[in-house]
């Protein structure tokens, strides 16, 4: 495995140094390798919903920016030996487990009514032209009347009929 330039890495070493206050010795090849697989699936997963006009790939992207995002909150759970950033990985993947689930029913019932991923089509979604109505329709439409349903007044027992052999 070739590893990383120490100078592909210094950017994110002094910024962490700078929040944390840690030294950027603190960091573990381990941890820098971690931090940067998240950053480059960050990345990917911005361009590719950025750039991309299929419904599904931007779904993909979606779900790669996720991954990036809880590879870095468990490096930086393992870097400062705290199970919050592991809980909150559990979350991420939680909601981008249903947001897959969603996501793909909506796309299939998209689908189904345009024939096409293009989410430039999609953008034309709605019910078609509504129909008009003139003042001459509204004067020819018959009133039907209104009945009110009738209900027994509080507090009095309601009448029932009678049987014979009760």
């Amino acid at each position: 495995m070739t590893s990383l330039p120490f100078s592909m890495v210094m950017p994110v070493l002094a910024a962490a140094e700078t929040l944390s206050g840690m030294s950027a010795g603190a960091f573990s090849g381990d941890t820098i390798r971690f931090l940067v697989v998240g950053a480059i699936l960050l990345a990917l997963g911005i361009v590719g919903f950025l750039t991309r006009r299929n419904l599904i790939l931007m779904m993909i992207s979606a779900e790669l920016m996720l991954h990036g995002v809880a590879i870095n909150l468990t490096a930086f759970s393992q870097l400062y030996q705290n199970h919050d950033g592991q809980a909150f990985t559990i979350f991420v993947l939680t909601v981008a487990g249903c947001e897959a689930g969603l996501g793909l029913a909506i796309v299939l019932g998209l689908y189904q009514r345009k024939k096409s991923l293009d989410i430039r089509e999609w953008t034309t979604l709605g019910e078609g032209p509504t129909p008009t109505i003139s003042v001459e329709d509204l004067h020819q439409a018959q009133v039907l009347p209104v009945t009110q349903p009738r209900l027994t007044p509080a507090g009095l027992v309601p009448k029932l009929p009678t049987d014979g052999g009760s």
